[in-house]
């Protein structure tokens, strides 16, 4: 019997696992990959969490960490949602770039279609989802729904995953 949660540190070694497991969170602090923890169930989260919490959280923690919380919907296997994202003031862009790049590297294992996401706030621009890759989609006057669309063509691995694994097999 597996385990009900699952921790994996290194992508390549952890690769079935990430490929086979459907819920988790990815975390990365100080402009690095720490982990992700892989769990048993979906991500539960309200809008009161969100716009009630969300702000004093992120006014008080002032670490660079960054946690990225996704599902794979039991009905869409073939997608990954973002369900959300928690970060301090102190995040840095860096640390906010390795849990999307690792993001990409699960829906490269999991050979997934596309991930979806819906944005709350609005510090983060149209531009910026642009730049990594993400378009709008079921536009909407008061939701701001974001797309990025594989379908069997990914982007390339980021180069820190590419030399982690290989630092890892010397």
């Amino acid at each position: 019997m597996r385990p009900l949660f699952e921790t994996v540190t290194d992508l390549r070694g952890g690769a079935e696992v990430l490929g086979r497991r459907a819920y988790g969170v990815i975390e990365a602090a100080d402009g690095r990959f720490r982990r992700v923890v892989l769990r048993p169930f979906p991500t539960l989260v309200s809008l009161a969490e969100i716009f009630l919490l969300g702000k004093w959280y992120h006014r008080r923690r002032s670490a660079d960490r960054c946690l990225l919380y996704y599902d794979q919907p039991w009905r869409y296997r073939n997608f990954l949602v973002v369900k959300y994202v928690v970060s301090g003031r102190g995040a840095s862009g860096g640390t906010c770039r390795r849990v999307l790049d690792v993001l990409d590297e699960i829906a490269r294992l999991k050979r997934t279609d596309a991930l979806l996401c819906h944005l709350a706030t609005r510090r983060i621009s149209p531009q910026m989802m642009a730049r990594w890759g993400w378009e709008p989609h079921c536009r909407s006057r008061w939701q701001r729904h974001y797309i990025k669309r594989f379908y069997g063509d990914y982007p390339p691995q980021a180069g820190w995953i590419t030399s982690v694994a290989e630092s890892a097999t010397l």
